[in-house]
């Protein structure tokens, strides 16, 4: 008797907002962001790769990993949490970073509201520059 595979399309898939081509990131912050959504936990938003698993999986240094990482947290995409682990002598170590994606319309309205700020200044200076 042969196993029946399963032909659902969607099982090995992750949620990817179409809005996130409008926050302006770069390849590399797209990859790491990408690789974190598809690894996170679909209810709680959080995984803890190491910046060499992600690395290796997007083909980056772990020096290049981290600072895509401190770039999305800097853009609000994700937040993370120092995390330790102890070891079996019973020693606490350093862990993997906790990485939560932030909810992504929050993310927008964040990009969107900055967005109105820039266009308000450079406003004001071109009505400043015209008065001069």
């Amino acid at each position: 008797m042969s196993r029946r595979q399963n032909t659902d399309p969607l099982k090995n898939t992750f949620p990817f907002p179409n809005e996130i081509f409008i926050l302006g990131l770069c390849p590399g912050e797209l990859a790491v962001c990408s690789y974190l959504l598809c690894c996170a936990n679909r209810k709680m938003g959080q995984c803890w790769p190491s910046y060499k698993a992600i690395g290796r999986a997007v083909g980056m240094t772990e020096n290049t990993v981290a600072k895509y990482v401190s770039s999305l947290e800097g853009k609000g995409l994700i937040q993370t949490e120092n995390t330790t682990v102890t070891t079996k002598a019973g020693i606490k170590r350093n862990g993997n970073l906790l990485y939560t994606a932030s909810p992504f319309q929050n993310v927008l309205e964040a990009h969107y509201q900055r967005q109105l700020e820039l266009l308000a200044l450079e406003t004001a200076r071109t009505r400043f520059q015209l008065n001069a």
